[in-house]
């Protein structure tokens, strides 16, 4: 049956800015920037985590027809700008570090670092919406 995780999928409205925010921002790294001609010029964009080749997080814009009928295609982009078409979850050893040198980098931080039962996380947004949380698990 099923192996393992390899792809998790982040809607974006301007997969160039979303290049730039989750590589020069967040600190990911490219994977794969593909685009097909004979799919309307569809372009497959994936990032992730340094040391962590086997998981990519595809950078994709909201698709119109055929996938998406023009309401539904807006729809999504509104979900998405409210910040509530799900999220990214990453792990950081240093959550102080890694808040002052967001901050530092002008990313949205809508949660400050928060004593959790599992740790400390804090929140931030893309420049699209989408809320990506961060946590140091285990930490008091």
């Amino acid at each position: 049956m099923l192996k393992r995780l390899t792809h998790v999928n982040q809607w974006v409205t301007d997969q160039d800015e979303a290049l730039a925010f989750y590589t020069e921002k967040l600190g990911l790294e490219l994977r794969m920037d593909s685009t097909v001609p004979e799919m309307g010029n569809f372009r497959w964009l994936s990032v992730g985590p340094s040391g962590q080749p086997d998981v990519a997080v595809t950078l994709l814009k909201v698709p119109g027809p055929p996938v998406f009928d023009p309401d539904t295609a807006a729809a999504v982009n509104d979900i998405v700008a409210k910040g509530a078409a799900g999220g990214l979850f990453f792990a950081t050893d240093d959550i102080e570090s890694t808040h002052e040198e967001l901050k530092g980098k002008g990313v949205d931080i809508v949660q400050e670092p928060t004593q959790q039962p599992y740790g400390v996380d804090m929140a931030v947004r893309d420049p699209f919406g989408n809320q990506i949380r961060i946590a140091q698990i285990g930490a008091q």
